[in-house]
């Protein structure tokens, strides 16, 4: 066996899942843990890295293994390595987010998890590690990268109301957007593409429906288009 030098920390991965339900609630997937430390609190999802794999394979694995969640596109956040940050040992994490819609998924609790749950960003329970801290930067990326690029469809049905639209960009920012105006200048983009359908089964008007059109974003992209809300 090698030796080395100075001592190695130990490297996990965590993974902020966001989420947005009908009752347009932002969310968070949170498990609640079987194992010491902090044994029965609510924490982000995530473990220890493989000495054979990289660290978004560890991240994917850990999901699946503690919530079921497969064949997410994870985005890496930050890194965090303060050295008070968990009390086994050194440990480095590497965290990752994703935005999913919550009606394509099931949550189910395996591995260490003793229960896998959703959480709206505004009534969470306490957090085992850091992992408020990690939560919260996510947070803020969120908020900030969904103003420069449509990454807000991805929590979306893929059929949508112009209404549910705005309220999903209304809970991320944080405030009201005007209905003239945001209307006006999101079908302006020419990003959406309006179907010949309308809502289902709601006690008011029916609204109609819009899919986000990739094709057309790509195409607007590469001649110079920039996103803006």
């Amino acid at each position: 066996m090698p030796t080395y030098k100075y001592p190695r920390p130990a490297l996990t991965v965590d993974c902020v899942i966001f989420g947005f339900d009908r009752q347009s609630t932002l969310k968070v997937m949170l498990i609640q843990r079987k194992l010491t430390p902090f044994q029965g609190s609510w924490a982000l999802p995530g473990g220890f890295v493989r000495i054979d794999e990289s660290i978004e394979a560890a991240a994917l694995r850990e999901l699946q293994e503690e919530t079921g969640l497969e064949k997410l596109f994870l985005e890496q956040l930050y890194t965090f390595g303060a050295v008070d940050r968990d009390p086994r040992e050194r440990i480095v994490t590497v965290a990752y987010y994703a935005l999913i819609n919550l009606e394509e998924y099931v949550v189910k609790a395996a591995s260490d998890a003793s229960d896998a749950a959703w959480f709206a960003i505004d009534a969470l329970p306490p957090l085992a590690f850091d992992h408020d801290q990690i939560l919260l930067i996510a947070l803020n990326r969120l908020k900030n990268k969904v103003q420069y690029e449509p990454i807000g469809f991805e929590l979306l049905p893929r059929k949508f109301t112009l209404f549910q639209l705005q309220k999903l960009y209304e809970t991320i920012l944080g405030h009201e957007l005007d209905k003239r105006n945001f209307r006006k200048k999101i079908l302006k983009m020419g990003l959406l593409r309006e179907l010949n359908e309308v809502q289902q089964d709601v006690p008011h008007r029916a609204a109609k429906l819009y899919e986000f059109d990739e094709v057309a974003y790509e195409q607007l992209r590469e001649k110079g288009f920039n996103f803006e809300i």
